[in-house]
């Protein structure tokens, strides 16, 4: 995993973020289990896309300058070939730079199934580095959204992957999407966190009495340097 580099970074308005750390402990206070949000702007640099888009630009460039020049007489079109080359690969080098600024251009160039596959790799990565394997009932879930890979994911510990079924939670993930295409962040983890909550209690997660909050409800936001 090519990972970008990571900095801490407010994603969510302070009125947003507020009101998921509260949804987060209510969910916990009615179900028992530690659950935590996450947002990303990404779960990798992609050091390919750049090269994808050089390639592509420079490709319709050359592609155009071959057009005209079928169309000049003579030694022009020679002439026409040989002052294109500095377009082509000025049109290369643009493509390449706006992937770096323009996220809508850049995910063209991003496959799906890679995509999907850093994102997993991160959520999987971040559950370890936050500990939410410790648990003392290893009733630990995290929800991840990565903004620039339009990906939702939901990990869950083994006490809670053991009474529920893996397309519920997907169900979670639909919840979050959904509200990510209207692009509304904050709404898109309360109505997770909702969903989440109807699963859990549904399979009879309850409130456990005197149990101290194992880890912390603070919405993890993080950016790409």
């Amino acid at each position: 995993m090519g990972q970008a580099g990571i900095v801490t970074s407010s994603l969510l308005e302070v009125q947003g973020e507020n009101a998921v750390k509260e949804r987060v402990a209510a969910l916990e206070a009615r179900t028992g289990v530690e659950a935590v949000c996450a947002v990303i702007t990404r779960a990798d640099s992609y050091p390919e896309i750049p090269w994808k888009a050089f390639a592509l630009g420079a490709s319709l460039a050359a592609l155009a300058t071959v057009a005209a020049a079928l169309f000049a007489p003579g030694w022009e079109a020679f002439e026409a070939i040989a002052k294109a080359a500095t377009a082509i690969l000025a049109a290369g080098g643009t493509a390449a730079i706006a992937t770096v600024w323009i996220s809508p251009f850049a995910r063209i160039f991003l496959q799906r199934s890679r995509g999907q596959g850093e994102v997993l790799q991160y959520a999987q990565a971040l559950f370890l580095e936050s500990g939410m394997f410790k648990t003392s009932r290893r009733d630990g879930i995290l929800l991840l959204v990565s903004l620039f890979e339009r990906q939702v994911v939901v990990i869950a510990d083994s006490g809670i992957r053991d009474r529920i079924e893996s397309v519920e939670l997907d169900s979670v993930v639909a919840a979050v999407t959904a509200r990510l295409a209207q692009r509304l962040l904050t709404d898109a983890l309360l109505d997770g966190l909702a969903r989440l909550e109807e699963i859990l209690r549904a399979r009879g997660f309850q409130a456990r009495a005197g149990v101290e909050n194992e880890i912390s409800d603070t919405v993890i936001q993080r950016g790409t340097t």
